[in-house]
């Protein structure tokens, strides 16, 4: 067992001092691009100031014949491109278990690490898997010169990583957050599903069959689809609050359905996410209006504060109680749309105008 003391020291002489606290810097989009494809490459500076995150993605979207051209691509777009304060840079990385993954970490921390804010990390099995990651970024930002430690973010794809998920969520001072991987989840826990995220018309309950009707088997019954994910995300969700750490949507992948895609987002913001992947700029916007407090409940929650004055006792406040729990509910609200805003000027300016104002498409 390793003494509390030693857990925030370095774990390579000359590596950054661990963080004991991870920055809640806004990260409601993170934006994947592929940088062995020119094309997307190309917007990429673009796109800095629009988005939270841009993500350099090496693993499963690139074919194997250009994860060398894809690695060099990041490097170079990365050494080109300056992100400013408002755009975080972030990479996923191959799988542990592919040929590849050394070479990642290897060629990013040394060329591009100052540049490289968190490294995401694909089907994470368990904290041994964090733990290897966490001692080679720690040899490699030392071989660097860096003066900040990389963050890392686990990926949820497999059963046995969703079984250890508060270890995982507790392995390193290093772990940033984690994300959903539906896809590689339903496969691994053989789900008999062929979508990447959200529900399916198969996963419904049926309304009880009608009393006084001849043949009520059989009789029209109205059927409620439901989230094939909430377990795992809410399960999540728990793991990253009790860790300090930060829970994400993953991918959604019928890109054309943007009305089911702003749904999942949606359900996993009032679950507790943070965050999401998009994979198409359309999902851009819905993301960062989805999780953006809209600027009526950041209304109502000013006003909660407002009269709970010492934050005991209890108030009625439009025919509702409003006690100590609702104050820390309405406190989580503010505090988000507080650095929300803090970066976002289309927010700060809807926050400021107060009810009404929900016309925030292009926060």
């Amino acid at each position: 067992m390793r003494s509390p003391k030693d857990y925030f020291a370095p774990l390579a002489v000359g590596a950054p001092a661990p963080l004991t606290q991870v920055p809640a810097r806004p990260s409601r989009v993170i934006h994947f691009f592929d940088p062995s494809n020119e094309k997307m490459a190309a917007k990429v500076p673009s796109m800095v100031g629009t988005v939270d995150v841009l993500l350099g993605n090496l693993e499963d979207a690139v074919k194997a014949d250009r994860k060398v051209a894809a690695r060099e691509g990041l490097v170079a777009i990365a050494k080109a491109t300056d992100f400013g304060d408002s755009t975080q840079l972030w990479t996923r990385v191959n799988s542990l278990d592919s040929p590849w993954a050394l070479d990642d970490l290897t060629t990013l921390v040394t060329e591009i690490g100052d540049k490289l804010d968190v490294v995401m990390v694909p089907k994470v099995q368990g904290p041994e898997d964090i733990h290897y990651v966490d001692r080679l970024l720690a040899q490699l930002e030392a071989r660097a010169g860096l003066t900040r430690p990389i963050l890392v973010h686990a990926i949820l794809e497999t059963a046995r990583g969703v079984a250890n998920v508060e270890e995982i969520a507790g392995a390193s001072p290093r772990m940033q957050g984690m994300s959903l991987g539906p896809a590689d989840l339903a496969a691994d826990r053989r789900m008999k599903t062929t979508r990447v995220g959200g529900g399916h018309p198969g996963y419904l309950v049926r309304q009880d069959p009608p009393t006084g009707v001849e043949d009520a088997v059989h009789a029209p019954r109205a059927t409620y689809q439901q989230d094939l994910w909430h377990y795992t995300i809410a399960r999540m969700v728990d793991a990253c609050a009790m860790h300090g750490i930060f829970p994400y949507y993953g991918p959604f992948g019928d890109i054309a359905d943007v009305v089911a895609c702003e749904d999942q987002f949606r359900n996993a913001f009032l679950l507790g996410c943070v965050g999401t992947w998009s994979l198409h700029p359309v999902q851009v916007e819905i993301a960062k209006r989805v999780f953006s407090p809209s600027p009526d409940d950041v209304a109502h929650a000013r006003r909660v504060v407002a009269a709970m004055g010492d934050g005991t006792g209890a108030v009625m406040l439009d025919g509702k109680m409003e006690d100590d729990a609702s104050l820390k509910q309405c406190q989580v609200m503010l505090e988000l749309a507080e650095r929300l805003a803090a970066t976002d000027p289309a927010l700060a300016q809807a926050y400021a105008a107060g009810p009404g104002s929900s016309e925030v498409e292009g926060a």
